[in-house]
């Protein structure tokens, strides 16, 4: 057993920078996260039937106002009590008919446990990204990456999307 896991990490090692990445949009396309290199991002775990579901409002909110300073990217997960039970096609349409979100939104993928996505691994493996192993709490958890690819802040899910940090974050520099 011991073998075949580190024959795996061999084949399959785990990206070193969040630019190493690629996920699958909503709509079935690939994205390379290279496309994202000198832009600040918000990485947000998303369902559609949470208690925090109201924060895509606040989301896309924060698109509209700063959409030229910070680019944020929705990550469906059903992790959490199975709050994000639809299809892709369904979350996308959740989506737009609720709350009008135009950012980008990525298909349905696991954050925590054994399926996750290689991008929460980068996300929450302080070697790869340099301090952080704290894995999404729940539905709605922020990651703040600078412009430069560096992970600089996690928050919970009780932090809104519009807070003052976030705010100042986005605007500062």
């Amino acid at each position: 057993m011991y073998l075949l896991i580190i024959l795996f990490q061999v084949m399959f090692p785990a990206p070193t920078s969040i630019y190493d990445i690629q996920a699958e949009a909503i709509d079935g396309s690939m994205i390379d996260f290279s496309a994202y290199k000198g832009k600040k991002l918000m990485i947000v775990n998303t369902a559609s039937k949470c208690g925090f579901t109201p924060q895509y409002e606040d989301l896309e909110k924060l698109h509209e106002l700063y959409g030229d300073q910070i680019t944020i990217l929705g990550f469906p997960s059903n992790n959490f009590m199975h709050q994000e039970p639809g299809s892709n096609e369904e979350i996308a349409e959740f989506c737009k008919a609720n709350y009008g979100v135009k950012f980008q939104m990525f298909a349905k993928v696991d954050v925590k446990g054994k399926d996750q996505h290689p991008l929460y691994q980068w996300l929450t493996d302080k070697e790869a990204n340099g301090w952080n192993d704290q894995a999404p709490t729940w539905n709605f958890c922020k990651y703040l990456i600078d412009e430069n690819g560096k992970l600089v802040k996690f928050y919970k899910s009780k932090t809104n999307p519009m807070d003052k940090e976030i705010v100042e974050f986005v605007v500062g520099d």
